[in-house]
């Protein structure tokens, strides 16, 4: 018996259907090993070397993998065919090579980009050694990140400035931020447009004004009402003109490449409304299927088989005129397309039945359109250009008729199929000809600021600037929202949260190669020059954490007070849009203050001055939204001028410790009933590196808190397993270096 190792349960389920009895198909669910969660895991004295562990809640996979090995003669390792997957492949025969498991059998790395029959049974025919290169992109990128997240995060948590600063997320974070700032600056322009209401032979259209006196009019020209009225008033109407220029050509309009990670990603949020994590989670569940090729590459070329396959399909269900004489060649735009093959395309074109339902059906509809349009002659135009001259003025139109439909038969690029614009049709016209303008119509624009990022305009900004790469961009996406750092409209658009601002204007004073667009996507090239063998994996660590270590060191010493007066400068005129930054209790100065409860507008002349001013959509309170909450049996629930509290209408009680999203009818007749009700603390998990349990205390005196070995750290709410590791290690490491100081 063989065995095979794949990353997900339902993908073991369908490969094991194509295998048959001679082989048992088993999955990893994922990572199944991570550097340990504490600081110190990485020893940058002896090179990096990694301090690795088995991830919370894999042992038990890891036994289920070894009790099938000893049943195999022969392993094979087909996690995804990228980085992470090679990484994980690494691991797993790191863990059982060295659980002494293996013994004689021999140990194959297999690859696929699609779950079906043949392609399964091809790579098993032709198996590889694991791909050191991949495995040492892996570790640099997991080292860096842990380096720096260990680095800059403690100093985030200690000054209340964010949770923590991630390599990628915080460039993604500053973008968002930055088209705010340009937002928030932007002054409108005022300009005109003047339009003529033409007739010719009964048919109406309408021309745009481009001359005026021999001058040319551009967008920007027409400044006022003032400069309207006297082009208007000049040209009286109604009034004949001449058509004094034409201007005919055909035009052709190519298919856009099949799809990439970003692209399917932009695509979907356009088309679908699907986030980011929701397309890949879909993408990921039609891959496992069978359905759809691998769903993370930067590639846009497709194989040979499948390009015939599609002008197949294309021949026999549109005619011949739709297949080009040669297949249409996509050149990949990414610097260094990754490790997966193809782009995004469904399996098979002929002769296969396809189940689906919900999102999977709509983001595979999407998919097949794109794949067969791709592979589409182009679509073909008429268009015509006409200019209309009166004694003192010109006025310019286009007319556009679609004459052949080519790949726009099957998917048109836009946000709703259906629509098309693509004829605008104009009379038969010849020079010469007599126009009447029967009026002219002048509107009055606006220039618009920028527009705020989607999901979509993001991933594809961040793709522009090298940034990321396709196994990232839903991860970025879901991180910054999950931290509240940014949040999202009813349009889908993102705004930064305060605790955004925050955390930039931190980093862009004193972490500035942590936000520099330029340093960070150097650093994923250079993670592609190790995926590729260019670059070595220690040489590459120490030319990035080298300097990034410099930073981490410079800004420890640095003042909490120094820190405020730049985090002040960078969001002054975010804060005080209005300019009204005079306390109005003392006259003195208002400016951003910190506190665990997260940022707000104070006094600078506290503590003479106690005067404080909440912050708008501000994260750290889940208050700051809605002040008052019905519980039942007439208690309410309401934030005061002295903060929390509950009342019954007869009596009432402060709840400072309780928010909107906290409180309870119990826990609210427990306080006006004056009896303190005990609560059993919740164990987390156990701590690795000291094998001690970790307790959640909810209602501690001074609020929740976490408790492990006389190690206890305050907390806003119940933490993860692993994100309480890190906070007991952290404190624990930091009060061992406080007692050695002090011996």
């Amino acid at each position: 018996m063989n065995l095979l190792i794949v990353e997900s349960p339902s993908k073991a389920k369908t490969i094991e259907k194509y295998l048959g009895k001679d082989w048992r198909v088993v999955a990893s669910i994922g990572h199944v090993r991570d550097l340990v969660p504490e600081s110190g895991s990485v020893d940058i004295e002896h090179d990096f070397k990694p301090k690795w562990q088995i991830m919370p809640g894999k042992e038990k996979q890891i036994k289920l993998i070894i009790d099938e090995l000893k049943k195999a003669d022969a392993i094979y390792l087909a996690s995804d065919p990228d980085r992470e997957g090679e990484a994980i492949a690494w691991h797993l025969n790191d863990i059982l090579n060295t659980r002494k498991v293996i013994n004689d059998k021999p140990v194959y790395r297999v690859a696929f980009h699609e779950i079906t029959k043949n392609a399964i049974i091809e790579a098993l025919k032709n198996p590889r050694e694991i791909d050191n290169n991949l495995v040492d992109a892996y570790m640099v990128r997991r080292i860096l990140d842990y380096l720096i997240g260990f680095g800059v995060s403690p100093l985030l948590w200690w000054r209340n400035l964010g949770k923590s600063a991630g390599r990628v997320q915080s460039v993604a974070v500053k973008l968002v931020v930055d088209r705010e700032k340009e937002i928030e600056s932007f002054k409108p322009v005022e300009y005109w447009s003047v339009d003529a209401n033409c007739c010719f032979n009964k048919t109406n259209f309408s021309a745009n004004l481009v001359r005026f006196n021999g001058k040319k009019i551009d967008r920007m020209t027409i400044e006022n009402k003032k400069m309207v009225d006297e082009i208007t008033s000049s040209i009286n109407t109604p009034t004949n003109a001449i058509v004094s220029q034409i201007d005919k050509k055909k035009t052709q309009r190519h298919a856009s490449a099949p799809f990439t990670t970003s692209t399917l990603q932009q695509e979907a949020a356009r088309k679908l409304h699907f986030s980011s994590k929701r397309t890949m989670a879909t993408a990921q569940k039609l891959y496992e299927q069978g359905f759809i090729t691998y769903m993370r590459t930067d590639a846009t070329n497709l194989s040979v088989e499948a390009v015939n396959e599609i002008r197949e399909y294309i021949s026999k269900e549109y005619g011949d005129r739709f297949v080009p004489k040669t297949p249409n060649i996509y050149v990949t735009k990414s610097k260094n397309a990754q490790e997966a093959h193809e782009a995004i395309r469904p399996t098979h074109f002929l002769e296969q039945k396809v189940e689906l339902s919900g999102d999977e059906l709509k983001l595979y509809e999407l998919i097949w359109k794109r794949t067969i349009a791709c592979q589409m002659t182009n679509a073909e135009f008429d268009s015509v250009s006409v200019d209309i001259d009166t004694k003192n003025a010109t006025f310019h139109c286009v007319g556009t008729t679609r004459t052949f439909d080519g790949f726009m038969k099957v998917y048109i690029e836009d946000n709703d199929d259906d629509k098309d614009d693509d004829n605008v049709k104009l009379p038969e016209l010849n020079i010469n000809d007599n126009i009447e303008i029967k009026s002219l119509k002048s509107e009055q624009h606006f220039t618009q600021p920028p527009a705020r990022f989607t999901e979509a305009s993001l991933v594809k900004k961040l793709e522009e600037l090298g940034i990321g790469r396709p196994s990232t961009y839903a991860t970025i996406m879901s991180t910054i929202v999950d931290r509240k750092y940014v949040e999202q409209d009813k349009q889908h658009r993102f705004h930064p949260t305060t605790a955004g601002w925050v955390l930039i204007s931190y980093l862009a004073n004193y972490f500035k190669d942590l936000v520099d667009v330029n340093f960070t996507a150097k650093t994923e090239d250079t993670l592609d020059d190790v995926s590729n063998g260019i670059k070595d994996k220690l040489s590459s660590l120490k030319s990035f954490w080298n300097p990034t270590n410099d930073m981490i060191e410079s800004a420890r010493g640095i003042k909490i007070a120094d820190v405020i007066d730049k985090v002040n400068d960078f969001m002054h005129d975010h804060l005080f849009q209005d300019g009204k930054d005079i306390c109005p209790k003392c006259g003195s100065k208002l400016g951003i203050k910190l506190s665990k409860f997260g940022p707000f507008v104070g006094c600078s002349d506290y503590p003479k001055c106690n005067y404080t001013m909440k912050l708008s959509n501000d994260i750290f309170d889940a208050s700051s939204e809605k002040t008052e909450k019905e519980l039942g049996e007439n208690i309410v629930f309401r934030i005061g001028k002295y903060g929390p509290y509950v009342t019954n209408g007869e009596k009432n009680v402060s709840a400072k410790k309780y928010n909107i999203e906290t409180i309870t009818l119990d826990i609210a007749k427990e306080l006006l009933s004056g009896e303190k009700k005990k609560v059993e603390p919740i164990i987390l998990g156990k701590n690795p590196e000291t094998d001690k349990p970790i307790y959640y205390y909810p209602d501690g005196r001074y609020g929740p808190y976490l408790s492990s070995n006389r190690v206890n750290v305050s907390v806003k709410e119940k933490p993860s397993l692993d994100e309480a590791i890190k906070l007991i290690n952290n404190k624990k490491s930091n009060k061992q270096s406080f007692n050695k100081k002090n011996k």
